[in-house]
């Protein structure tokens, strides 16, 4: 009958303790009503027999002589027997003193050997005559079995002498109508448990709709669906849960757009600032180019003044590239430009474009092909080789290696490592390993850039010690990012599209420092 129905946890407690209370309710009524009308049929059967048999003792017991014959004896017991009660009797008398005689209303039914002796005993037993018994003898009886079949024995004897006088009457069709009644009431309990059953799902059903509605709601805020609402009907508990989730999920929709809309103001203002910057930073760069270029000839005074203004216009001139990069990725529009590779060939080429060949081992294979876009793989070599020359110790080992459709670069260095506090901040923006040196080199953005442009691949970054000593960090692309691909717009190369990229199509840098170099370690 349930077939077919999805019990959650929920549903089947709740279904079984329906069944469980209807059960023992059931059960127990049952059981009480069973009891009741047992005692009340086999009280009323017992009680009707013994009132007749007691009647008949009086009548036609009691009116023989003290004396009687057998064949008076025998008469009068079949009269009793007879008389359509359903009984059977057993007169026990005496002839003469000492010569007792007996009459059986039906001898293969009832005999003397059919009386318990506890029966017999009790019958015979004179009482004391007092305030509370005026009689010494009285009507005693017992349910037996014979046979597998229920029987009541009952017996008395007539006070001031006669015979004594015993009944055996089956309780058979009183037992056949307590078992149908038992299977009635077995049947109406099972009857009961299954309409429990019934009754718990569509109660389960009326519950938990309303539970379920909430939970697909509250998954579809947890995507994002921030104008999720709820139907809101009746005044009980879950009409007020609803409620409650409808405010709550209002209230968090309008903080969650006030922060989007702070966020987009500050994004939009570090773009125009960084977009605003670059044409004087293009200007300034120009400047310090000639300025460098006359280096030697200046004053010796002025000389290094003329150094740190070259440096730090550089410095400043990385810094509103990286930020420009940056809010590419936080806005959505970065795009890949793939085009199939020899993996070896590029990160020969950034190594080579930044004079680090005396300084890096390389272990690549060439012939590893791969589709992916080559200025953002310079953009994160450029990072984590530039990262690891900076902070680690030489040799830096540079490998390559294919597995399982997926392209494995390693970066790692021999120096002191980074400190385990560090580790889960190494990809976070600004981060810097040391309070003591909030000013340095590098913007602080080049990790986090490198992992951007990794993610945008569909790929990763890992950063771990070595235990051999040194710094490793493992960059994992797809080799093919044509799924990637299809799933965005294609760039077209343009200013905003190439980021930090130059004519050549490889990032900006000078002869010792890439584009976005970090500086946390």
């Amino acid at each position: 009958m349930l077939t077919g129905i999805r019990l959650t946890s929920l549903r089947l407690r709740l279904v079984v303790v329906f069944a469980l209370v209807a059960l023992t309710a059931a059960v127990s009524a049952s059981g009480i009503a069973y009891w009741l009308n047992r005692e009340a049929v086999l009280t009323r059967t017992q009680d009707a027999a013994l009132d007749d048999f007691r009647q008949d003792m009086q009548n036609r017991a009691a009116a023989l002589p003290l004396r009687p014959t057998q064949d008076e004896l025998q008469r009068v017991a079949e009269q009793m027997g007879n008389g359509g009660d359903g009984y059977s009797v057993l007169l026990i008398g005496e002839r003469a003193e000492g010569k007792p005689i007996v009459g059986v209303s039906d001898p293969d039914m009832f005999t003397k050997e059919d009386v318990p002796q506890s029966l017999q005993d009790a019958v015979n037993e004179r009482q004391e005559i007092g305030a509370g018994n005026t009689v010494p003898y009285h009507l005693y009886w017992q349910r037996t079995e014979r046979g597998g079949k229920p029987y009541l024995v009952g017996g008395t004897r007539i006070v001031g002498g006669g015979p004594t006088g015993y009944m055996f009457k089956s309780l058979d069709q009183e037992r056949q109508d307590l078992n149908s009644l038992g299977w009635s009431l077995g049947i109406a309990t099972l009857l009961a448990l299954v309409g429990s059953a019934l009754l718990a799902q569509a109660a389960a059903t009326t519950v938990l709709r309303p539970v379920h509605r909430l939970g697909e709601a509250a998954r579809q805020l947890g995507e994002g669906k921030l104008d999720t609402r709820l139907r809101v009907s009746g005044t009980d508990e879950l009409a007020e849960l609803a409620r409650t989730f409808n405010k709550t999920a209002a209230s968090l929709e309008k903080k969650v757009a006030d922060m989007s809309a702070r966020d987009e103001s500050s994004r939009r203002f570090v773009a125009d600032m960084s977009h605003e910057l670059r044409t004087p930073l293009t200007a300034l760069t120009a400047v310090t180019e000639v300025l460098e270029d006359e280096a030697d000839s200046l004053d010796p005074m002025i000389a290094p003044a003329v150094n740190l203004v070259v440096s730090e216009t550089r410095r400043l001139y990385d810094l509103v590239e990286n930020l420009m990069e940056v809010t590419r990725f936080d806005a959505g529009t970065a795009r890949l430009v793939l085009d199939t590779v020899d993996v070896a060939d590029q990160v020969t080429a950034c190594i080579d474009a930044r004079a680090w060949l005396d300084a890096v081992e390389l272990d690549a294979e060439r012939g590893i092909m791969a589709r992916l876009d080559p200025r953002r793989l310079d953009v994160i070599l450029a990072n984590l080789i530039g990262n690891a020359l900076k902070h680690g110790g030489s040799p830096v080992r540079v490998s390559v290696r294919p597995l399982d459709g997926e392209l494995v670069i390693e970066v790692r260095d021999h120096g002191p490592g980074i400190p385990e506090e560090v580790l889960p901040h190494v990809f976070d923006r600004f981060y810097k390993a040391s309070a003591s040196r909030p000013r340095s080199e590098g913007s602080g953005l080049g990790l986090s850039i490198a992992m951007e442009n990794a993610h945008i691949h569909g790929g990763d970054i890992t950063a771990s010690n070595s235990p051999e000593g040194g710094a490793v960090f493992v960059l994992t692309l797809p080799r093919d990012g044509s799924s990637i691909e299809d799933c965005e717009a294609v760039g077209t190369g343009d200013a905003d599209a190439s980021g930090a990229a130059g004519a050549d199509g490889r990032a900006v840098a000078d002869d010792s420092r890439p584009q976005g170099e970090e500086d946390t370690l």
